[in-house]
C-alpha cells in the first residue's frame, strides 16, 4: 500500500490498519507528524499523572486492578496528592491527571471535590503561569457528580470507551448492569454537555478485534467530536479472565506497530485534537512514547505517583516495571528540536473551535 492510496473513510482506514508494510508505516508516521506540526505546532504538553487509588468497583475482564483480582490495595491521602501536585507545579508541567479505579461512594466523591479545589489553589511557581490544569479519569459517575467536579475546577475528563463495537465491548466486560456499553456512551455525552473537554480512547490489538473494529474506533472519535484521545496497545495481565481464557491476540511487535499507526491515522483524521503518547507503548519498546510523539501525538503523562504505591497500580503486565523516564524522554525530544510546552494547560485547539454542545 502507498500513502497516496490512503483514504480516511472506514474502508481506507481498515486497509491501512491491516497493512504490515514497514515502508508504508514509516511514511504514515512521518506524514502524521508533518500534519501535527503544520496544524497545532511542534509543542508537546505535559500532564503529571497521579494514580490516586487502585480500588475499583468494576470487574473488567482485562484489567489488573479489577474488583476480584488479588492485589494489595491503596488510596493516596489528600496530603500525598497535594504534595505531588505541588511537585508538578514546581516542574512547570502545567497540568495534572487524577486517575484511579472506579468508585462512586460519597466519601471518595467528596474527597475528589476537595482535592480539585485545593489543587486549583496551588500558587504557580513562576509569575504569569496559570494555576494547574486538571484532568480527571475516574470512570462512570452520575451527571450530578460530573457537574460537582466541573464546578470545583476540573476541565478535562478522560473516559475510554475501550471498544466502540458493542459486541466486542461485551466480550471484554462482565454481562451485568455495572458494565453497560449504553451507560458508557451516556456518561461520555453527559461530560460533553456539561462543558468538559471530554476525551475517550480504545485498546489496540485486543483479542477478537479486527482491522474494521479499529477503523470504527477512529470513526467513533470523529463522530463524537472528541477534543482529546488517550489510546494504546492492549498489554495483557496474566491473572485476568481475558488472558486466562487463552484468546489469541497480535504479537508485541504487531501491537506496537498498530499503536503508532492508530496515532498517525487519527492525527490525519482529526488534525487539531490532543493525542496522548501512552505509557503502554513504552512497555513494548523503550522508545515507545518518543515514537508516539513522532507519529503525531502531542501529550505525554509522566507518572508522578509515589513509587511505593505505583507498584500496585498494575493495570497490565510489566507496567510496574516502568519508572518515570520523563527526564530522558524530554532530553531526547529536545535533541530533535521538539519543544516542551512548560507552564501551559495545552488545551485542545479543536475544543476551542467546537460549537456549544447545548
Amino acid at each position: 500500500m502507498n500513502l497516496s492510496e490512503l483514504t480516511l473513510d472506514r474502508e481506507g482506514l481498515a486497509a491501512a490498519i491491516a497493512c504490515e508494510d514497514a515502508a508504508f508505516n514509516e511514511a504514515l508516521s512521518e506524514e502524521a507528524y508533518r500534519v501535527k506540526v503544520a496544524t497545532i505546532g511542534p509543542e508537546v504538553y505535559l500532564r503529571g499523572l497521579i494514580e490516586i487509588s487502585n480500588i475499583c468497583v468494576k470487574n473488567c475482564l482485562y484489567c489488573g486492578i479489577r474488583r476480584d483480582i488479588r492485589c494489595p490495595r491503596y488510596e493516596l491521602s489528600e496530603e500525598e496528592v497535594l504534595a505531588t501536585a505541588k511537585i508538578a507545579a514546581g516542574r512547570h508541567f502545567g497540568s495534572v491527571v487524577i486517575q484511579g479505579g472506579e468508585r462512586t461512594d460519597p466519601a471518595f466523591i467528596r474527597k475528589i471535590t476537595r482535592l480539585i479545589k485545593a489543587i486549583k489553589a496551588i500558587e504557580p511557581s513562576t509569575e504569569g503561569e496559570p494555576p494547574l490544569g486538571i484532568t480527571l479519569s475516574l470512570g462512570e459517575q452520575s451527571r450530578e457528580v460530573y457537574e460537582e467536579w466541573f464546578d470545583a475546577g476540573a476541565h478535562r475528563y478522560l473516559l475510554r470507551i475501550e471498544s466502540s463495537n458493542p459486541d466486542l465491548y461485551r466480550k471484554i466486560h462482565p454481562d451485568d448492569s455495572l458494565h453497560s456499553y449504553d451507560r458508557r456512551i451516556k456518561a461520555l455525552y453527559d461530560l460533553k454537555e456539561i462543558g468538559y473537554q471530554a476525551g475517550t480512547g480504545a485498546m489496540i490489538g485486543l483479542p477478537f478485534q479486527s482491522a474494521e473494529d479499529m477503523a470504527d474506533d477512529l470513526m467513533f472519535y470523529k463522530e463524537f467530536d472528541a477534543p482529546m484521545i488517550g489510546m494504546g496497545p492492549y498489554n495483557p495481565h496474566p491473572q485476568t479472565p481475558l488472558t486466562l481464557a487463552g484468546a489469541p491476540y497480535p504479537s508485541e511487535k504487531r501491537r506496537f506497530a498498530l499503536g503508532l499507526k492508530m496515532i498517525a491515522l487519527l492525527r490525519l483524521l482529526m488534525p487539531d485534537i490532543n493525542i496522548a503518547s501512552a505509557t503502554s507503548l513504552e512497555v513494548l519498546d523503550p522508545r515507545g512514547r518518543e515514537l508516539g510523539i513522532l507519529s503525531g501525538a502531542n501529550v505525554i503523562m509522566p507518572n508522578m505517583t509515589p513509587e511505593d504505591k505505583m507498584v500496585n497500580y498494575n493495570l497490565y503486565d510489566r507496567k510496574t516495571l516502568l519508572r518515570d523516564s520523563h527526564s530522558s524522554l524530554v532530553e531526547e525530544l529536545e535533541s530533535k528540536k521538539i519543544a516542551i510546552g512548560y507552564g501551559q494547560w495545552g488545551d485542545s485547539r479543536h475544543f476551542r473551535k467546537c460549537p456549544d454542545p447545548f
